[in-house]
């Protein structure tokens, strides 16, 4: 595909091959720009599914995350809305059978939560814990650092607030959360805490000091 695109050409008017190899290049505009066009795709497919609106924005940001995974083994970018309403079908079936099931979770899996072990009850693991995860977070980037801090709120806000307040399109936040999180569990200050050397795999060496989900 060709990757010369004028400077000054609309993200709207981009084909969807440049806009998959502007993303894949870390262009976040390329990326706001699938988002904003496949949007209605997905709630449509959505709303072929009798889902509750938090499973229903669970199953969106689900969806754009995969797409980000998977974006560089599109064969064929103008296939993308085939791909995309594909995947939303998907996990809207694993969304209804996993309600089926009625399997407790965590329904705010993006919250700094600790494994419920009976040895971190002491006052002074959860003090070393929590210095922890201010000292980790400081090494973050600045956008990752304010959504994480944003989405640990209680009660947590939702993504069309995230949004709003920090300016980022609502399907982007599932990813730069989960790119937060993995990035999170690699700074110097986790691995300290878990006992870790550098470079070792996260959990190894120690335990992993946060639930992520």
């Amino acid at each position: 595909m060709s990757s010369l695109v004028p400077l000054d050409e609309p993200y709207a008017e981009r084909t969807a091959s440049h806009l998959v190899a502007g993303a894949l290049a870390g262009d976040e505009r390329a990326w706001a720009e699938i988002v904003r066009r496949h949007t209605k795709l997905v709630m449509a497919r959505v709303r072929q599914f009798r889902l509750s609106p938090s499973q229903a924005e669970d199953v969106a940001q689900t969806v754009w995350l995969n797409l980000l995974e998977h974006l560089g083994d599109l064969r064929d970018p103008e296939a993308l809305p085939g791909w995309i309403s594909t995947a939303t079908r998907h996990e809207c079936i694993r969304m209804t059978n996993l309600s089926r099931r009625s399997v407790p979770v965590d329904p705010q899996a993006g919250r700094f939560d600790v494994q419920d072990d009976a040895e971190l009850d002491g006052d002074l693991l959860r003090t070393e814990r929590h210095a922890a995860l201010r000292a980790a977070l400081a090494e973050l980037p600045d956008h990752q650092r304010r959504l994480l801090l944003l989405l640990s709120t209680d009660p947590p806000p939702t993504y069309q607030e995230v949004s709003a307040q920090l300016g980022i399109p609502v399907g982007s936040i599932g990813p730069t959360r989960q790119r937060g999180l993995a990035r999170l569990r690699q700074t110097a200050a986790i691995r300290s805490y878990l006992g870790a050397p550098t470079g070792a795999a996260p959990g190894e060496g120690g335990r992993d000091v946060l639930a992520l989900g």
